[in-house]
């Protein structure tokens, strides 16, 4: 009796889905966007466009996919020595991320393409690095995670898909200043 071998996690799925995604940030770093094709990728992946299309089905879910793994982070939030400063110095670097060109075009990319349930990956991103911060100061009782998730990162993404990205580094400021209590 013949037993199926059980797909390896670094085995062909996945070289097919890095040269796939190599090619496309190639592509996007050194040409026009708007001549990006499933053929010119999948010419310069090494894989048929058959592939991608049954893979990706189309090259705004491959484009989401992509821009999914832009998205997502070991990194830890950084260390200042307090709760406040902590959420802050995130808040700045989150804002500084997703508002840089890249960071809007990877955006944009994930809600036009998003057929895998790429946004809510991305929003887990977000939070699991919230919750980082959170759980290195659980004396700092608020505000809440979710308190943080709904006044400060969804103001900043809100500002940066649909506000023509008008927050300044000020803004993101006075969003954490609302979040803390008030000092004694």
């Amino acid at each position: 009796m013949a037993t199926k071998t059980p797909v390896r996690p670094g085995g062909r799925s996945a070289r097919i889905q890095q040269s796939v995604h190599l090619a496309v940030n190639e592509l996007l770093d050194g040409g026009n966007r708007e001549d990006l094709t499933v053929p010119l990728i999948a010419a310069r992946a090494g894989v048929t466009p058959s592939t991608i299309y049954r893979r990706w089905g189309d090259l705004p879910a491959l484009l989401a996919d992509v821009a999914a793994q832009y998205f997502e982070t070991d990194e830890v939030p950084q260390e200042t020595g307090a709760f406040d400063s902590d959420l802050r110095a995130w808040g700045h670097q989150f804002h500084e991320e997703m508002s840089s060109p890249t960071g809007v075009q990877y955006i944009r990319d994930v809600l036009v393409g998003d057929q895998g349930g790429h946004s809510g990956a991305c929003a887990g991103y977000a939070l699991a690095q919230v919750e980082q911060i959170a759980q290195r100061w659980p004396q700092a009782k608020e505000p809440s995670v979710p308190e943080i998730m709904d006044h400060l990162v969804a103001p900043l993404m809100y500002g940066i898909v649909f506000a023509g990205n008008r927050l300044s580094a000020a803004d993101v400021d006075a969003l954490v200043d609302r979040l803390l209590p008030p000092e004694d």
